[in-house]
């Protein structure tokens, strides 16, 4: 494995000058980018649709009782406390804490037939952002890292990218897995809501002015010069150094900080989202699209309502989501990027029909619910349907494989897509079958 700080003059500490120099160039600018962005050149294209995608991820398990699969003629030991209201679709009803999302139905697909085939957390990250079951003998990729992987980079900015940090790791959720560190997403753990915002990654530390950054690098490829007469892996130096230069040409590229600059939207579309992190990471999330990132991650967290589910429902999560997700569709189609762009809300499982003594709702393995938008996707389906209790699916059932052999169908990627393991065996990435309602 070749060493990234690999170098033949050491000082006292083990620290080479190549390396020295190396850190002081991207010092405070992410220095994981260069093994990151060793995707353009390591991985191998297949032809595939230019069509990009946007995954909401609630993590902790949403409801599906009390927001799109609502049972009004249940007791209310498991119809709970929110009243029930019609949507835009004729027969199709949504609980009261999701009003514009039952007005604005017909831009979106809700599957109610998903069987999230596991109720634990950690597994389902890696469970339903895979299509794969977990398994410890090999570690699945997420979606995003597949189309890391595969479709390699559009702009200078990377092929795939995390806005927040709400997604259970244990078990390899929302990771590259098999395919590599360099498919991970690049993460952005800043609030786009704030008035401060900054990517600290892609901005210099105070005191540091791209001048500055500039002069290091030259130094740094001045030495790389003179060491590399001696050096017995001289292709993997030009491989290496391709990989700084896409680190420092996203770091340097116009591009970059324009796609980050979410204050150049205009007020009243900032208030449309929600003046809220969740709601400018949507807006900030179409707006990497709009410059070239083919897959981003929106996370959002404190889904797992054990207690006060009614409460935290009505006053903190349906909220955001309810005026975040239509204004996301609207605004991609109203841009010109709701055909090119797939929109996913996904979450752990669903959870239990029966409401527990703390007034929330535990773990459910065997029913829930996904939202699908844009790419072709047909607004106002309404696929499937549990029983009186929302307990099971008893029409139109599929599985998070299917979920995935969807999301490749509508990303221009093979069903049968085949990847080799670092020990390499051959791995299926996908063994789902695709909603043929929604193609």
């Amino acid at each position: 494995m070749l060493d990234l700080f690999m170098g033949s003059a050491r000082n006292c500490e083990g620290v080479s000058r190549r390396s020295f120099l190396q850190i002081g160039a991207l010092g405070g600018l992410g220095l994981a980018l260069p093994q990151l962005l060793a995707a353009k050149a390591k991985a191998n294209s297949t032809p595939a649709s230019d069509v990009n995608c946007i995954l909401i991820w609630s993590q902790g398990g949403c409801s599906h009782h009390d927001t799109l699969d609502p049972k009004p003629a249940a007791p209310v030991s498991i119809r709970g406390e929110f009243n029930c209201i019609d949507t835009a679709v004729p027969g199709v009803q949504f609980t009261e804490v999701c009003p514009t999302l039952a007005r604005e139905l017909n831009r979106f697909a809700v599957l109610r037939g998903w069987n999230p085939e596991n109720g634990s957390h950690g597994t389902a990250d890696q469970f339903v952002m895979s299509g794969r079951k977990f398994n410890p003998a090999v570690h699945y990729p997420t979606y995003g890292s597949i189309i890391s992987y595969f479709k390699k980079f559009k702009t200078a900015l990377p092929p795939f990218v995390q806005l927040g940090s709400n997604v259970d790791r244990r078990f390899g959720g929302g990771q590259p897995g098999i395919l590599g560190l360099e498919h991970g997403a690049f993460e952005m753990l800043a609030d786009p809501s704030a008035k401060d915002f900054v990517v600290r990654d892609i901005t210099p530390p105070t005191g540091v002015s791209m001048d500055r950054v500039s002069r290091r690098q030259q130094a740094l490829q001045k030495l790389d010069q003179l060491q590399r007469k001696a050096d017995l892996q001289p292709e993997k130096f030009e491989a290496l150094d391709d990989n700084f230069k896409a680190a420092f040409n996203m770091i340097t590229s116009p591009a970059t900080k324009q796609a980050f600059a979410i204050n150049e939207e205009s007020a009243d579309l900032r208030k449309r989202y929600g003046e809220n992190k969740f709601g400018q990471s949507l807006l900030l999330s179409r707006r990497l699209i709009q410059s070239g990132v083919r897959f981003v991650t929106v996370t959002s967290g404190g889904w797992d309502t054990h207690a006060n589910n009614f409460k935290s429902l009505k006053d903190r999560l349906m909220p955001q989501v309810d005026q975040g997700l239509p204004a996301l569709v609207q605004d991609l189609e109203e841009q010109g990027l709701l055909d090119s762009t797939l929109v996913l809300w996904l979450s752990d499982f669903g959870r239990t029909p029966k409401i527990n003594s703390a007034s929330g709702r535990d773990h459910w393995s065997t029913s829930g619910f996904a939202v699908m938008a844009g790419a072709g996707v047909p607004g106002g389906s309404v696929l499937g349907a549990t029983d009186d209790e929302g307990g099971v699916v008893v029409k139109n059932q599929y599985t998070s494989p299917d979920i995935g052999a969807t999301v490749f169908a509508k990303l221009g990627l093979p069903h049968d897509l085949m990847v080799q393991a670092p020990d390499g065996r051959p791995i299926l990435l996908n063994e789902g079958k695709v909603i043929r309602e929604w193609m």
